[in-house]
């Protein structure tokens, strides 16, 4: 048996390999997001700040994801929260899960609440919470900055607007 890293004849197989797999995890992610309900697509909209981005204040329950911001907006019994899209465990991409019942990381199976709790898995803490507040019928979100609930569980706990 001969170690493929080292190998004269596949010197980069293992890095194929590790490619091909991430990959394969994305796509398979991103066909995953796009089957769950009331998940949306969500795009951040233009503002003259360059740190915050704006969205609709969502008129029901549910989840929407801004990919290209790493950003999850959910609206749960009263308050929109928004959240980096990354698993605090190893900054995988969440996923929601079906019925509006939380997200849950695919990599090591952490669950969270709709507000970010951490339920179980192998995440030792909720979900980081970003910075939002609320301008008529939009809320505004920095992505730059966010709250983990075991270091700053003040900030974390007041990162939401009530609706």
């Amino acid at each position: 048996m001969t170690d493929s890293t080292t190998s004269g004849d596949c010197g980069n197989c293992l890095g194929r390999r590790i490619f091909l797999r991430d990959a394969m995890t994305a796509v398979a992610m991103l066909t995953g997001l796009s089957t769950l309900a009331p998940l949306e697509a969500l795009s951040a909209l233009e503002t003259s700040s360059s740190r915050a981005l704006r969205y609709p204040l969502p008129a029901t329950d549910g989840a929407s994801i801004d990919t290209a911001n790493e950003v999850i907006i959910c609206r749960s019994k009263g308050d929109v929260f928004a959240f980096a899209l990354s698993c605090p465990h190893q900054n995988t991409a969440l996923r929601a899960m079906p019925s509006g019942k939380g997200f849950q990381c695919p990599r090591h199976k952490s669950k969270y609440q709709p507000d970010g709790t951490f339920i179980n898995g192998k995440a030792t803490r909720n979900m980081d919470r970003l910075p939002i507040t609320r301008e008529g019928n939009e809320i505004v979100v920095d992505p730059a900055i966010a709250f983990e609930s075991d270091t700053e569980p003040m900030k974390w706990a007041s990162a939401l607007v009530k609706v």
